[in-house]
């Protein structure tokens, strides 16, 4: 296949003259609807907007909200002008905040009020507190000397921003030939959405990622899936990051396929969208398949028009996803996996795959994608069958890290592959098999241990409902094995009881010293789970000395 040589802005053209009818954009719970030719207006009419507003082409503009409406018209009124979308975690506090602003140079940022627990206004403030003495439009930040615009998307616009309806509005002023002039002046390979690695130590590292990584990525994920303008994909995973802006929103867009938001995630709220949008997809991280399956109103909805969507994040347990495909009807649900630097996916399944392979493997590279698994020592290439880390080159891999070209010469090599860090093994077919990430692996007593295999062996326990294990340090064998589970509504059980299970079914060096019964997992706003920080809490709380 040929790569696609356009700009995110020239894609949504194309797609709204050759679907115009078609629904774009559905909001269920606000009775918000756009189809193709009025999603391209409305974006068209943004991107306008923040042209008097004085963004550039270049200029780098931040977006710290969930899953709204304006999120998605952002998205693509942004790449029409060539502006550089920021995606900020939706959990970050003042400290995260202040960094990602300060290290992406941002000029602007996009906001709603409030998300969960944190109170964005006031962080905003605590980061800034010269804003509510400003005149809007005028920021003068000693912190952050790039920021001169706060954008309010919602009600009751605070002192110091600036509406989301007054930019649009600014915008009226604005030409459709100057608009189509910038337009038309963009190259595909320009960087054109920046999201920060999250989920590993130390600070996080600008992704640079282009028009070409992202349509491409997004067509081929969509083809995966075998997409089309017939489908309605509801997406409850955030947008700031790769699973809702890619494999969520770039995927429909591509297909002409109607993206179905849901704005904060609810298992009742996905399952209510999905019957009523009659929805044929549906993605999730592993854990919120879960909490729609296990929610105790699951029987009572009408789920049949689903085909397809995909499970990624974290490790996929095998009993939920054979679950999805019989009792949520997804029988063509695919495994995606990937990671923020190469724009995100690297491979899939595909939606005709034996189940076993949907449920064992997480797939073959998608088109015109790279892959290989190296010794984790020599860098030399393993023969099939052979675990080592994977390393992927191709149309996906990032431009680099915004600023940090040391960084970035150490994630990608001097060919030009990516270096995921992550250990898998790979079949004579291509199909790969994700074994751990190499920082995660357990090394007990000079035995490799990979979690994922203890994961798997025990969410065959009739009372467990999630697992995830992790090494903690010990004096004697260099580190033990310790399991967090998450137990079915109901269920009680002891440590005893885990390790009978264990007994002569798995090695004994696998078998966890530490079990801990827990009712969630610290994760990402995207729902990657943070070992690293379980891994510390078990430290403090079990009194162990880092060796």
């Amino acid at each position: 296949m040929s790569q696609i040589n356009c700009t995110v802005g020239s894609l949504l053209d194309e797609m709204a003259s050759r679907y115009p009818e078609n629904e774009a954009l559905v909001y269920h719970e606000r009775n918000y609807r756009l189809n193709y030719r009025e999603f391209n207006d409305t974006c068209r009419q943004v991107a306008k907007g923040l042209l008097r507003l004085g963004i550039k082409k270049g200029d780098n503009i931040a977006i710290w909200a969930y899953n709204v409406p304006e999120w998605v018209l952002l998205q693509f009124a942004s790449a029409k002008i060539g502006a550089i979308l920021v995606t900020v975690n939706t959990s970050y506090k003042s400290a995260e905040l202040e960094y990602i602003l300060k290290q992406s140079d941002s000029t602007t940022l996009f906001m709603v009020g409030s998300f969960k627990d944190t109170n964005y206004v006031e962080t905003v403030g605590n980061v800034i507190p010269e804003l509510f003495s400003s005149e809007p439009g005028k920021l003068e930040s000693a912190k952050l000397p790039f920021l001169k615009n706060i954008i309010f998307i919602g009600d009751s616009t605070p002192a110091g921003m600036t509406n989301f309806d007054a930019v649009v509005k600014l915008g009226e002023t604005v030409s459709d030939a100057e608009l189509n002039s910038i337009e038309s002046s963009l190259d595909c390979h320009e960087t054109i959405n920046m999201q920060y690695t999250s989920g590993t130590t130390g600070f996080p590292k600008g992704v640079m990622l282009t028009h070409y990584n992202i349509v491409n990525n997004g067509f081929n994920i969509g083809e995966c899936m075998k997409l089309s303008e017939k489908d309605r994909l509801c997406i409850p995973v955030p947008f700031f990051h790769c699973f809702g802006c890619v494999l969520g929103v770039m995927a429909c867009v591509t297909h002409g396929t109607t993206m179905v938001p849901v704005e904060i995630f609810d298992p009742l709220k996905v399952l209510h969208t999905i019957e009523k949008e009659r929805c044929t997809g549906v993605h999730g991280v592993p854990t919120m398949f879960i909490a729609e399956l296990e929610h105790p109103d699951f029987k009572n909805f009408d789920l049949t028009t689903l085909r397809t969507g995909i499970m990624a994040g974290s490790n996929c347990p095998i009993e939920v996803m054979k679950k999805v495909n019989s009792e949520m009807h997804a029988s063509e649900i695919t495994i995606a996996y990937g990671q923020t630097e190469s724009s995100p996916v690297i491979t899939q399944t595909r939606t005709d795959d034996a189940l076993e392979l949907r449920v064992a493997t997480v797939g073959r590279s998608l088109p015109d994608v790279e892959t290989k698994i190296v010794d984790i020592e020599t860098n030399e290439t393993l023969p099939p069958g052979k675990q080592g880390e994977l390393c992927t080159r191709g149309y996906h891999v990032m431009k680099g890290y915004y600023k940090m070209p040391e960084e970035t010469a150490r994630a990608i090599d001097s060919e030009g592959w990516l270096h995921t860090g992550d250990l898998a093994i790979m079949d004579e077919n291509g199909y790969c098999k994700i074994t751990g990430r190499i920082k995660n692996m357990i090394i007990r007593g000079g035995e490799n241990i990979y979690p994922r295999e203890i994961e798997e062996f025990l969410y065959t326990h009739p009372k467990v409902s999630d697992i995830q294990v992790y090494g903690v340090p010990d004096k004697k064998y260099g580190e033990q094995v310790m399991a967090a589970i998450i137990l079915k509504k109901g269920q009680t059980m002891s440590e005893d009881e885990v390790r009978a299970f264990c007994k002569d079914r798995i090695a004994n060096y696998k078998i966890p010293k530490y079990v801990k019964f827990v009712d969630g997992y610290p994760m990402t706003a995207s729902g990657k789970i943070q070992k690293f920080k379980m891994r510390e809490l078990a430290i403090k709380e079990l009194q162990l000395e880092e060796t």
